[in-house]
């Protein structure tokens, strides 16, 4: 490969065969730009992981080379990581006004926000570097201040769009830039970074002016009072419920944590256009009849420890949904979430609630922030790029939007698909992918990151199916001859007094293993008993409980 000082290269730690924890890297020669860093949700599968991040060995092996991270929009999945990022580096942060509000909140939480260096950038602002500069345009989404970022590098731009859709109404009047993004493809764009998520779905995506209609008319059909659950960061879809409210005369209350925090940094810049008599705290919930009240929370993936998700089961202390209340699902399920949402869905009508849920081309509640195949292709047609890198989505999703670039006119075999890791190197505007940089998960366990493997999961998932067994040898210290008789414990395994028989079995077994050594040595004790037991038991159960001897020298 031709010598890294004048080669361009592109590749990602996250976010390119995954929808979840983006973060892009551009490098010319010495100098590093992140493109943000987020968080991807754990399933079920990863027992106690909270979320994962990209892992940070390529930024620690190049730490002196990176200038800092760009962030495009504020959602998690963009910005989620950034505590853990300025936990080990303290890189500057260039954010939109309302994406930095939303990172100063994650910051303060972190008890990091003092030490943080943080910039505020708009869509007409330019980052000089040493070898690269950096100017950005505006681009619609379902959360304020979306940018996406042109790269200026000696071998050409580099376009990375963000998260984005074409929407010519847009709630908050915050249009795509369409002419400025013109402009960039006509001046010669030698790679776009586009992402795929909608890459399936053909048109264009709808506007999400439309859905304020169908709020109004649910608004008004609504008995009792109306929980509403939704994304917290879709302020967009925040105004439209506020403006349904007044319109029906309803105040307003916010309830779940990301909700709060949210509402009021969008309330705090200008986001949101509530008015003061609106907003209500649970308090005043008592002196208010069900029809004057709206309470928009979380929980529309059906997350378990989310508002609506207590709310469903009853465990919220102060409110209570009650016969004849209604609740509105103002999000449509992610591919994943819907077995959770159902078990919602169930839970309220049993509390007596009319539930408005399902498909958003069913319910008109709700429209995707990514563009689909017709925003897109014109995402394309506009950059004209000579290099396309689909990101943002998983495999078939890329291939489609390779296919989509080929058809509005890039070039076969000029789109890369990617896995996190792989690297575009680009010299002489001759782009080529033959190498890779260690990329992968790292798990926030807790305030812990990065302390829990695959090992540590994987013991995890035996202790959930199988249980353990607990086995407990006293031997002499001076000849290893057995004191006492073995003694096992079980947990999650099996009820120890309805399994007296296998319990004593196991013991025998544990007594005859440590019976065959001469002398003390606990260590190969313990594997002799460990083996054994485990034999006996997968043979006689087909369970593989973690079995843990502990011999004890006296």
């Amino acid at each position: 490969m031709t010598s890294a000082q004048s080669t361009l290269s592109i590749f990602a730690l996250g976010g390119i065969n995954e929808i979840g924890k983006n973060m892009y890297v551009i490098q010319y020669a010495d100098e590093i730009i992140l493109v943000d860093c987020g968080v991807k949700f754990a399933d079920k599968s990863l027992l106690g992981i909270d979320v994962i991040i990209p892992e940070f060995t390529y930024i620690e092996e190049n730490r002196d080379k990176v200038i800092g991270c760009i962030v495009t929009h504020g959602h998690e999945d963009h910005i989620g990581g950034i505590p853990y990022l300025l936990n080990k580096f303290n890189i500057p942060i260039f954010a939109s006004r309302f994406t930095l509000g939303l990172i100063e909140l994650k910051l303060k939480e972190h008890k990091l926000l003092r030490d943080a260096q943080l910039t505020e950038i708009t869509a007409d602002s330019r980052l000089e570097f040493g070898k690269m500069a950096v100017t950005f345009f505006k681009t619609s989404h379902s959360i304020p201040d979306c940018l996406g970022l042109v790269f200026h590098t000696p071998e050409g731009k580099v376009v990375h769009t963000g998260d984005f859709k074409f929407d010519l109404t847009p709630v908050n009047d915050q249009s795509s830039d369409i002419h400025k993004m013109a402009a960039i493809g006509q001046e010669g764009v030698l790679a776009l970074i586009s992402e795929s998520t909608n890459a399936e779905r053909p048109g264009n995506t709808p506007s999400e002016s439309l859905v304020a209609n169908q709020l109004e008319q649910q608004f008004l059909q609504a008995t009792g009072k109306i929980f509403i659950s939704t994304f917290a960061s879709n302020v967009n879809r925040i105004q439209q419920i506020i403006e349904a409210a007044s319109k029906t005369n309803r105040k307003l209350l916010f309830l779940g944590r990301s909700m709060k925090s949210v509402t009021s940094v969008a309330i705090k810049l200008g986001y949101l256009k509530l008015p003061s008599w609106m907003l209500i705290e649970i308090e005043d919930l008592r002196e208010l009849p069900p029809e004057r009240i709206v309470i928009v929370c979380t929980g529309s993936q059906g997350e378990p420890l989310a508002a609506l998700s207590r709310l469903s089961t009853g465990s919220n202390r102060d409110i209570k949904v009650i016969q004849g209340d209604t609740v509105i699902f103002a999000a449509s399920p992610i591919p994943g979430n819907e077995k959770d949402v159902s078990k919602i869905v169930d839970n309220l009508f049993q509390l007596g609630a009319n539930v408005v849920y399902g498909n958003s081309s069913i319910t008109g509640l709700h429209v995707s922030g990514h563009g689909y195949q017709g925003d897109l292709k014109l995402m394309l047609t506009l950059m004209q790029p000579k290099y396309f890198i689909p990101v943002h989505g998983e495999y078939r999703m890329l291939h489609i939007h390779r296919l989509l670039a080929e058809a509005v006119g890039v070039e076969k075999g000029h789109t890369f698909i990617l896995k996190n890791g792989d690297v575009v190197d680009i010299f002489g505007q001759v782009a080529r992918q033959t190498r890779a940089v260690a990329a992968g998960d790292s798990y926030v366990d807790g305030i812990g990151t990065g302390e829990v493997g695959d090992i540590v999961l994987r013991d995890r998932k035996r202790l959930s199916e199988d249980g353990m067994l607990v086995i407990v040898v006293t031997i002499s210290k001076l000849d290893g001859s057995i004191l006492t008789d073995p003694d096992t414990i079980s947990r999650g395994f099996v009820y120890a007094r309805d399994a007296e028989q296998l319990i004593n079995d196991i013991n025998e077994l544990a007594k005859t293993a440590v019976l065959k050594f001469n002398e003390a040595n606990p260590f190969a004790m313990k594997k002799a008993v460990k083996k054994v037991v485990d034999q006996y038991i997968y043979t006689l159960t087909k369970k593989s409980p973690i079995i843990l001897p502990i011999v004890i020298e006296i």
